[in-house]
């Protein structure tokens, strides 16, 4: 393939600083490197302005919502780029908001677009639902349309994909951190799921296979957000917010494999690796290698 290498360092969107320095410790572990050797062509696009998580006490609902809408455009403007090039974008984040962004800008070259959301979380809360205020849980509620204006109507069309066009993947109810008004929401919702417990009980290629066949039946392309909460907490914890009952590196490599070897990918982003929590570098070690591995 042909790569964009695109880094978002920004934890705007999130609960803590740590992940606006995920970019860095992946590049400093010779991603960049493997992804060429892998005998990809690679072109860096280097990193969008950087942010971190303030506290904002002025708006305890939609936490830095502004600073989350400048780091969206931003990453929106280099994925339109690098889809004009001729690339297929692998981005580093970055908090998982940076979504809103990238399918912003994929949507404008590619209007049928199919978002599979690997992510332990449905982030379906908005401002009237969260028990936070913190914006990484409510990417997919501002990509269909709801939430607060300032990033539901970020983009070019409104929604700015969807629901019939998005399959939650790796959808962990057990980790406690889907809260009640998501599940109510996904009760009535067109958006397919594919639990933890539903991918081990089909076996990781069958669902990762059917949760592709969802998207090909009505999308031309298909993003993958690769949100590491996915994984395991014993395996992953550095992930911003470590998750116990995830799935395994395993049975994320393998289906991680299949969507990047899918005919429709168009390309990948990777959310919520806290480099504060990987002083020594070696789980960021673990996932370059995890990354060259599936785009191999």
């Amino acid at each position: 393939m042909r790569l964009a290498i695109i880094g978002v360092p920004s934890s705007a969107g999130a609960r803590a600083k740590g992940q606006e320095k995920a970019p860095a410790a992946l590049r400093g572990v010779g991603l960049v490197e493997k992804l060429k050797v892998a005998g990809h062509k690679v072109v860096d696009y280097g990193d969008t302005e950087s942010f971190y998580f303030i506290l904002n006490f002025d708006d305890p609902k939609a936490q830095n919502k502004f600073a989350v809408a400048k780091v969206c455009r931003l990453v929106a403007e280099k994925v339109k780029t690098a889809l004009d090039n001729g690339l297929n974008p692998i981005i580093l984040g970055g908090d998982c908001t940076i979504a809103i962004g990238s399918v912003m800008g994929i949507v404008d070259v590619f209007p049928d677009l199919g978002l599979l959301y690997f992510d332990g979380d449905a982030d379906l809360n908005t401002p009237e639902t969260t028990p936070s205020g913190i914006l990484d849980g409510m990417v997919l509620a501002h990509v269909i349309g709801n939430g607060c204006e300032e990033l539901s109507h970020l983009g070019k069309r409104y929604p700015i994909l969807s629901e019939e066009n998005i399959v939650l993947f790796g959808l962990n109810p057990a980790s406690g951190y889907i809260d009640p008004p998501e599940i109510d929401f996904l009760k009535s919702s067109t958006i397919a799921q594919f639990s933890t417990e539903t991918i081990r009980e089909l076996g990781v290629e069958t669902a990762a296979r059917n949760a592709l066949k969802t998207l090909e039946s009505k999308t031309d392309k298909i993003f993958v957000h690769f949100d590491v909460d996915v994984i395991d907490a014993s395996e992953m914890p550095a992930a911003d917010v470590p998750h116990s009952n995830g799935l395994t590196l395993d049975e994320v490599a393998r289906a991680l494999r299949l969507f990047v070897q899918g005919d429709r990918f168009l390309g990948m982003e990777v959310t919520e690796f806290n480099a504060d929590k990987d002083r020594e570098g070696k789980l960021a070690a673990k996932l370059a290698e995890l990354i060259s591995f599936v785009v191999a």
